[in-house]
């Protein structure tokens, strides 16, 4: 049975990102990563539907230890893909990756202070040993999308397709589609799918902001042609940064002002008929649900085609040659297209056990967003789901790797966040989005209360601060083999 310091689960952006950080700052420990599928790159090399790509720039949401290079900043799905596989080549990461490995089962003993991980390796049982698992398998089921009912779909007679398992030979040219949905998923397919359909329509229960942002950062690729590009890097990294917070922070400490101006900008950018607001009126504020982003305003471009258009009505019932809403409109289709949200989970939906008692992590607390009580030695490495995600995954595994080093500089073999189980029906989870599959998915996360160390993901500032000056014993057990627990 081979044996780890570490395992990292998943070789997505967060996984390569975690290996590299072990590789530079523990150069000592051993480490594996165990991939489900066969390829690397998580999000980017799975999905595959029409215009799939980042609604983040990659300067930021790139690895912070590797430049981006391409000049489109909300990229390509292939791009990152590509950068991705480069970075990991270049550090010798992919080495480390052990493909088609599926991790179906985690057991810790105290008794031996190791987790044993079960593996499916190309159809055949493994196991392996580790004194830490750094799960970096992200936030989403592989398997399967969220169970949303729609009312009659069994009777369409046309192809139903879900983004998440698109069909490699799914022709769209020339068909009616509709694209149930208003995130970012029916925003980034909507443009795409209009060039070849003879109609689309995006049929959405309630509306979403909608943000308009250049796919090329004529600024930054100024200064990568000038500067070197390290110093180019560092210098739009951070440039990147300070815009991109201050203009969260202004969402959100002026959520009216916010609207007004979002609601404006999308008027300028829609067609006369399409009135934003009846389409464009989200009932939240920015940014308590997850912005839109579309690269050069190419989702109001497409609203300007004669064959495009938007529904804002709830479905009556599915026909067998299309939808019929609850205002009685008939929309008529070839292809429908259920852009409803993703099976929200953590840990890759594995249950651990712990000395042979089994953890529900919907009862569990987040300890600053990386640790969960009753868990020990696993790191939940969880991206910013208001700012670029791969900000808050490599501030997670830099926290973890100085709890690390804190267990080795005291003797420690294991550390579990420890906490008195009040009324778990105060706390929240852990993620507080209204986004409908984050609300769906609140029996299966973790609680927080909002005080800390039992917090989630913050911010880049609020997360630096308490990675530099916060405490490492708040709420933390730590287990020292020649001595009792302390």
């Amino acid at each position: 049975m081979d044996e780890y310091d570490f395992v990292i689960i998943g070789a997505g952006l967060s996984g390569v990102d975690a290996a590299y950080r072990l590789k530079t700052q523990l150069p000592d420990c051993s480490y594996t990563i165990l991939e489900a599928r066969g390829k690397i790159g998580g999000t980017w090399s799975f999905f595959n539907f029409p215009g799939i790509r980042s609604d983040s720039e990659l300067t930021l949401f790139g690895l912070p230890w590797r430049p981006w290079i391409y000049e489109k900043e909300m990229a390509d799905a292939h791009l990152i893909r590509a950068y991705i596989e480069d970075a990991a080549r270049a550090e010798g990461i992919d080495t480390k990756i052990r493909f088609n490995h599926r991790v179906t089962g985690m057991s810790w003993s105290s008794e031996e202070q190791r987790w044993t991980l079960a593996v499916i390796a190309d159809g055949l049982g493994k196991r392996y040993r580790a004194k830490f698992i750094l799960a970096c398998s992200g936030y989403y089921d592989y398997t399967k999308p969220l169970q949303v009912e729609i009312p009659g779909i069994e009777n369409f007679k046309g192809t139903v397709a879900h983004p998440q398992f698109w069909p490699a030979d799914l022709d769209y040219a020339n068909k009616k589609v509709i694209i149930i949905g208003s995130g970012a998923t029916a925003v980034t397919m909507l443009p795409v799918v209009a060039e070849s359909a003879s109609h689309v329509t995006m049929l959405q229960r309630s509306p979403s902001y909608v943000f308009s942002l250049a796919s090329v950062d004529l600024v930054g690729t100024w200064i990568r042609t000038h500067l070197p590009e390290r110093v180019a890097h560092s210098i739009n990294w951070w440039r990147c940064l300070i815009i991109e917070h201050l203009f969260v922070f202004f969402n959100i400490l002026f959520p009216r002002l916010a609207r007004k101006l979002l609601m404006h900008l999308m008027k300028e950018q829609l067609p006369d008929t399409i009135p934003v607001d009846i389409h464009f009126n989200p009932r939240y504020n920015p940014f308590e649900q997850r912005l839109c982003m579309c690269p050069d305003g190419d989702f109001f471009r497409a609203l300007h085609r004669d064959n495009c258009d938007i529904v804002t009505d709830h479905i009556d019932t599915v026909t067998p040659d299309g939808v019929l809403t609850k205002s009685g409109v008939k929309l008529e289709a070839d292809i429908i297209v259920t852009a409803t949200g993703l099976h929200v989970h953590l840990l890759a939906g594995i249950i651990p056990i712990v000395d042979g008692c089994s953890i529900e992590v919907a009862s569990s607390y987040a300890w600053r967003g990386v640790m969960l009580t009753s868990v020990p030695n696993v790191g939940a490495v969880i991206g910013y789901t208001m700012n670029s995600w791969t900000l808050g995954a490599d501030a997670s595994i830099k926290l973890l790797i100085k709890i690390w080093k804190r267990m080795k500089k005291m003797g420690a073999t294991s550390v579990v966040p420890v906490r008195n189980q009040d009324n778990i029906s105060s706390s929240k989870p852990v993620v507080s989005h209204s986004s409908t599959y984050f609300v769906m998915a609140q029996n299966r996360l973790p609680r927080i209360t909002g005080e800390s160390p039992w917090y989630g993901r913050k911010n880049m500032v609020y997360d630096h601060f308490k990675l530099w000056f916060g405490s490492l014993t708040k709420g933390m057990k730590y287990t020292i083999p020649s001595r009792k627990d302390q």
